[in-house]
């Protein structure tokens, strides 16, 4: 056996030694491994479809409502037919890594130009449909709303609207009978300049 062979041995088994073990490993992939693996999968995005109809939405639908005030009310219906004038379908999808999907499905039918019923699925109201967003509850306690009120204190900090017109008619100069009479001049920043 020449030098070039004896080096060309343990070169061979460098690659032929882990591509029999990966090979090995591949065929004995269970359960264990399988939910690893699903674990290291990349992001899904989410998937929504539709309009979300809540049970409120459809308790104030009444019988004899035009077709303009049942689209304010639910939105524009995803399937409208030219052979069913008459019919419209909400179809709402959502699909979420992690949470099951969800469908649903509500119809809307109607005697020419006026509502006469909706039949489908049981809809959620809009506080069980959040809860199903968010199963595990993880965001709770997480997320702050604001107040989106200001106190009386937080209006004092600042100054009304009239004190600021004041300001600004005694900085251009022009007197406060002439702009209440609505004849004071008012000047314009240009729009462009050369």
């Amino acid at each position: 056996m020449s030098v070039s062979d004896r080096c060309r041995l343990p070169l061979a088994l460098a690659f032929v030694v882990p591509l029999t073990l990966g090979l090995a490993a591949c065929s004995s992939v269970g359960d264990a491994t399988r939910s690893t693996l699903h674990k290291l999968t990349p992001y899904k995005v989410e998937v929504v479809q539709g309009n979300f109809v809540s049970r409120e939405q459809v308790r104030v639908l009444q019988r004899g409502m035009s077709r303009q005030q049942v689209r304010e009310i639910l939105g524009t219906p995803l399937l409208t037919s030219v052979f069913h004038a008459d019919r419209w379908d909400y179809v709402f999808t959502i699909k979420r890594q992690g949470v099951p999907e969800q469908e649903r499905r509500l119809t809307v039918f109607f005697d020419g130009d006026h509502f006469d019923r909706a039949q489908g699925d049981e809809m959620p109201s809009e506080s069980e449909f959040v809860a199903t967003l968010d199963p595990l509850g993880t965001s709770r306690g997480k997320l702050k709303i604001p107040p989106l009120e200001a106190t009386p204190e937080q209006l004092a900090k600042h100054p009304s609207h009239q004190e600021q017109q004041a300001k600004q008619r005694a900085h251009s100069g022009v007197s406060g009978a002439a702009t209440a009479a609505g004849g004071g001049a008012r000047s314009y920043p240009p729009l462009e300049r050369n």
